[in-house]
């Protein structure tokens, strides 16, 4: 059974366990294997800086107690960019294709709307047709490309910049 929830600072210690396990275990995700150098305490005071932004949400996957996947939605901190979040997600490869990521992605959705968050925005691999498809059938559209945006075991990849707009038609004036 799996449960969407926002998380708290004592999910740091198991945050930073599946962030690691990400990163040895996928290519898609930015950081190398040991590049990530965040401590507990730096976990718990990134988790308390997105429960004390109004525009922002970390929400995780959780499976007998143990995250399989997270999702982070960082919104914009000044009056012109405040409607407009970036987005990363995570779920751990053998938790891939069973939902997880489109649940994630519900629960944004909602949250994000209640937030008064319009656009939401990620980038993605040009090559990670697993996360283009999530991303697609989840309502992203890609804006264009990034080329040459990184550099993964010697190689040049580009990226993808999708994104979602969750009000249509709306003037400015009744959004704000």
């Amino acid at each position: 059974m799996v449960t969407l929830r926002e998380l708290v600072p004592e999910d740091a210690g198991e945050l930073l366990r599946l962030q690691h396990q990400l990163d040895q275990e996928s290519k898609f995700m930015l950081l190398e294997p040991d590049e990530r150098q965040a401590s507990l305490n730096q976990v718990k005071e990134m988790i308390e800086s997105f429960l004390a932004a109004e525009t922002s949400i970390l929400m995780g996957a959780e499976i007998d107690d143990h995250l399989a996947g997270y999702l982070s939605v960082r919104g914009g901190s000044v009056r012109r960019n405040r409607h407009s979040a970036y987005i990363v997600i995570g779920i751990q490869k053998q938790y891939q294709g069973k939902g997880i990521g489109a649940g994630l992605f519900r629960e944004m959705d909602i949250w994000a709307m209640n937030s008064g968050i319009v656009r939401l925005e990620l980038s993605v691999m040009t090559h990670n047709q697993a996360a283009l498809a999530l991303y697609t059938k989840n309502g992203f559209e890609i804006e264009g490309t990034k080329r040459k945006s990184l550099i993964v075991d010697g190689q040049w990849v580009d990226e993808y910049y999708m994104s979602k707009i969750l009000i249509k038609e709306k003037r400015i004036e009744d959004q704000i």
